[in-house]
């Protein structure tokens, strides 16, 4: 009987160590690389999917998100699926050419849902190859900026301002004075050149010529039926058919383990961490020179 004993207390004694590693490693994997890490240890393999949702305004949640993918052994490609109008330039270059360092590393396939314009058309153009849906709204391949002059109104109010610069070109775009020709000139020169680089990247992205995209690139929206006849999309399909997709371009099974990405804010231990510390994440600024398309009205 104290054979017995002593064999279950032994037995007990090691079902519990194996736990405590479990844990620990599990834990070990979540904190260093993510909750897509601590999952490979239960579900191998696998694709993951970069979620870029809504307006581009910061691109360090996305990037960092994509350099977890590309550096875990166990994500064998990579989804973008993008609904996003776009947003502003650098960010949305910024995701730009990490995308293109993934590729070299990994396949890289882009799935578009509802919206994928401008900036959002920018980073799919990085991709191997993009999928959307006929009725996806895309293109908008440009540059916009936006400016107010509330001149008229500050003198109904009686209110007067005043610049106080070191040149004369110093306050171009000021809301308090009229935007003059010289202005004007310096100001499209500049949007002339961010559009060409948007032509650049998209020409190198999808192995088009410049001059062919340049005719695409006046700034209009595409459905997703539209921009497969142009040349702009691949083929259609849904978000599993892009993972699917990606599974057999690296010879993986059907259903195969999907990771989805969580921007850093979202991560449950960081959020309960940092506000512990009073510590609260920073806004992002919205530029005022941006690769997107904002409608009022259309839904």
């Amino acid at each position: 009987m104290a054979k017995m004993h002593s064999i279950f207390k032994g037995l007990g004694i090691l079902s519990v160590l194996i736990l405590v590693i479990f844990v620990v490693v599990f834990f070990y994997a979540y904190f260093t690389g993510g909750e897509s890490k601590a999952l490979s240890f239960l579900s191998g393999d696998g694709v993951g999917v970069l979620q870029i949702e809504g307006t581009i305004d910061d691109s360090r949640s996305v990037t960092s998100e994509l350099k977890r993918f590309k550096e875990a052994p166990w994500i064998k490609a990579v989804v973008v699926r993008i609904d996003s109008p776009g947003g502003a330039v650098a960010p949305t270059q910024e995701i730009f050419d990490e995308l293109q360092k993934t590729k070299k590393k990994k396949p890289l396939i882009a799935s578009m849902g509802s919206m994928a314009t401008s900036g959002g058309y920018y980073v799919a153009s990085a991709c191997e190859k993009i999928i959307a849906n006929p009725g996806t709204l895309t293109g908008s391949i440009g540059v916009i900026m936006q400016l107010n002059n509330v001149e008229e109104l500050m003198k109904k109010v009686g209110v007067k301002g005043y610049n106080i610069k070191s040149g004369v070109n110093k306050d171009i775009g000021s809301p308090f004075q009229p935007l003059s020709p010289e202005g004007k000139e310096i100001l499209q020169s500049l949007v002339d050149n961010v559009h060409s680089q948007f032509v650049a990247a998209v020409a190198k992205g999808r192995g088009m010529k410049e001059a062919q995209v340049r005719k695409l690139a006046d700034g209009r929206v595409y459905s997703g039926a539209q921009a497969k006849e142009l040349g702009l999309v691949d083929q259609f399909g849904t978000l599993d058919d892009a993972i699917e997709f990606a599974a057999k371009r690296v010879g993986l099974e059907e259903n195969p383990t999907v990771y989805y990405s969580t921007p850093e804010e979202e991560r449950w231990w960081e959020k309960i961490f940092f506000t512990a510390l009073g510590r609260r994440f920073p806004t992002s600024q919205r530029g005022w020179l941006r690769y997107e398309w904002s409608p009022s009205l259309l839904q």
